[in-house]
């Protein structure tokens, strides 16, 4: 019997795994395509991710420098609100490329990860789980102690047990163009009822324009951003973003990591460093063979993240305030800033609160 069977090959799922390995345990994950593909997640991320990986990675996956980003309260071509700083703010990575070095470092530390492995069903028994998995050739089931959901916004482990769902899903468009884009910041819409837009550049990748919204006339909101930019668009995706953990994201013998946990930013939906970070909790604190160390899981991950999804929740807030107080708020706040942005609580820090008080 197997230590854990996990289910989805992302970012926190490989990272699960390879740290497991690295402590000896039993892993096999099972993606149910090629890992990274499709791709349905930005690549604009905090430079904190090279912690998560091998030295030569950076050389590898970087795309683009950002130092900052222009907030608007209207469309393109409305009055930009810079806030940055004089180094590197975050970085613009090779998304699917991420994806693929990660289960790789997973597969090096001795991780048995495998493609093309779609998990149908999941059963917890007072021994362990059992896993259903459908392949090209055959259907498969496995046993293992524990299994781990990190299979995403719609995850199967997490109905297949009967778990609770996020707070929200929203839907998330994302388009690139190919030209090169040397620009060094990002642009943010604050104009989409209950989320937002933007458009990140690429260096020689191109460019990437984006909107997330709740469900509805989000396609059309996109076409709307892409016609004010004035672009045609060589490649675009979409997915889920899940907003709002559930109060639980453990069960008898399982565990939810990631998105299928909501571990997300509920101010931006990106989730690649909280789903790594919960990822690392997990592996540090759950023994396969003792149940009852799922509640330190819990209560380690949320101790870390949990203050910054809820401070985060505030900021979101301010994406639906009259326009003419965004406005405000944004001429009075913006310049150079101090704050992490994966972490809202930097604001309250000595950096963040002398960048504040330089207004």
């Amino acid at each position: 019997m197997r230590d854990f069977v996990v289910v989805g090959c992302g970012p926190a799922g490989a990272r699960f795994a390879r740290r497991v390995a690295e402590r000896g345990r039993d892993v096999v994950v099972f993606e149910r395509g090629r890992v990274g593909e499709p791709l349905a997640c930005s690549g604009h991320v905090s430079r904190d991710v090279w912690d998560y990986l091998d030295p030569g990675a950076q050389d590898a996956l970087l795309q683009n420098e950002v130092y900052g980003a222009r907030f608007h309260a209207g469309g393109p071509g409305s009055d930009a609100h810079r806030f940055y700083k004089h180094e590197a703010v975050s970085n613009v990575i090779d998304r699917v490329a991420l994806d693929r070095r990660l289960a790789d470092l997973a597969r090096e530390a001795g991780a048995d990860v495998r493609e093309h492995h779609t998990v149908t069903g999941v059963e917890e028994r007072a021994d362990g789980v059992r896993v259903e998995v459908s392949t090209p050739e055959d259907t498969e089931t496995h046993a293992a102690r524990m299994v781990v959901g990190a299979d995403g916004p719609n995850s199967r482990v997490r109905r297949a047990l009967d778990m609770p769902e996020p707070g929200e899903i929203l839907h998330g468009v994302l388009g690139f163009v190919d030209d090169p884009d040397p620009g060094d910041y990002v642009d943010v819409h604050l104009t989409v009822p209950r989320f937002f837009a933007w458009r990140i550049p690429r260096g020689e990748a191109g460019a990437e324009y984006g909107l997330a919204a709740p469900p509805g006339d989000v396609t059309d909101r996109f076409e709307q951003l892409q016609e004010a930019y004035d672009v045609r668009l060589d490649e675009r995706c979409s997915g889920a973003i899940p907003i709002g953990p559930p109060d639980r994201v453990t069960g008898q013998r399982s565990l939810l990591l990631g998105d299928a946990a909501a571990q997300t930013k509920p101010f931006t939906g990106g989730g690649i460093l909280y789903g790594m970070q919960a990822a690392d909790h997990a592996a540090r604190e759950v023994d396969p063979r003792d149940p009852a160390t799922l509640a330190a899981y819990e209560r380690a991950w949320r101790s870390d993240l949990e203050r910054e999804i809820r401070l985060g929740r505030l900021v979101r807030r301010a994406y639906s305030l009259p326009e003419s107080v965004q406005r405000a708020g944004l001429r009075a706040l913006s310049g150079e800033i101090g704050v992490h942005m994966d972490r809202p609580s930097t604001l309250f820090t000595p950096e963040g609160l002398r960048a504040l008080l330089r207004r």
